[in-house]
């Protein structure tokens, strides 16, 4: 085995080399959980088993490369996200796991992205998935699909034209542009806009805009406002 990086290294031994969809190789031995040598994310990852097995894993300048000089055996098992369990697929009946920022199928890999802070209750939404409690303001009980229930169209029901702009006096609107802004009637000739936070109104900044407590402490929505808050 060689890994070319900063400095060449060789090993010698008996090791399993495990690559993963991500193009991260890894290769282990006998001793502990540590791999004996790794790359992560390689831009790069060839395999042969030609005149014993190969792997050669790039990523830039710097590349991992593990040989046989014995015989060798190779296999290639179905990987998939590991979370919490949080419900059922609605399309195939497999477990519904929370990763990263979503949640995923482990059967047939749907995908469905969380808003942030957001909670997944016991609930089941008639569409199969399962009900998302988000705090934006108010408490918004949404399905976590958003085609079937979008959280916009909750927060507008709540929100929209509640304030004014405090730049030209127009409404201001719920939008997502990404994410859930608050944004001016007016636009484009008014381009006040500003991120809705997470948590519930805590009442009146004395700028006029509501005030909300976030996860960081009480804030008004326009996050450089420098005012006292109530």
């Amino acid at each position: 085995m060689v890994y070319d990086g900063h400095e060449t290294e060789r090993h010698r031994g008996r090791v399993i080399v495990l690559v993963k969809p991500d193009g991260t190789v890894l290769v282990h031995d006998a001793d502990g959980y540590q791999p004996a040598a790794w790359l992560t994310r390689a831009d790069a990852v060839a395999c042969s088993v030609d005149d014993g097995f190969r792997i050669t894993a790039r990523d830039g300048d710097t590349a991992l490369r593990v040989r046989s000089h014995a015989d060798a055996t190779t296999t290639a098992f179905p990987v998939t996200d590991a979370g919490t369990p949080v419900g059922d697929c609605p399309d195939c009946g497999q477990r519904l796991v929370r990763v990263r920022g979503g949640v995923t199928c482990i059967g047939c890999g749907e995908r469905y992205g969380l808003p942030a802070a957001a909670t997944v209750t016991d609930e089941t939404c008639s569409c199969g998935c399962p009900r998302l409690r988000v705090e934006r303001g108010v408490t918004h009980d949404v399905c976590l699909d958003r085609t079937c229930e979008p959280l916009v169209d909750s927060v507008r029901a709540a929100f929209d034209r509640e304030w004014t702009c405090p730049e030209c006096g127009s409404d201001l609107r719920i939008v997502r542009r990404g994410d859930l802004l608050v944004g001016c009637d007016a636009y484009p000739d008014c381009e006040v806009a500003y991120s809705l936070p997470v948590g519930p109104l805590a009442g009146t900044c004395d700028c006029g805009l509501p005030t909300f407590d976030t996860p960081s402490g009480r804030r008004c929505l326009d996050t450089t406002c420098e005012r006292p808050r109530d």
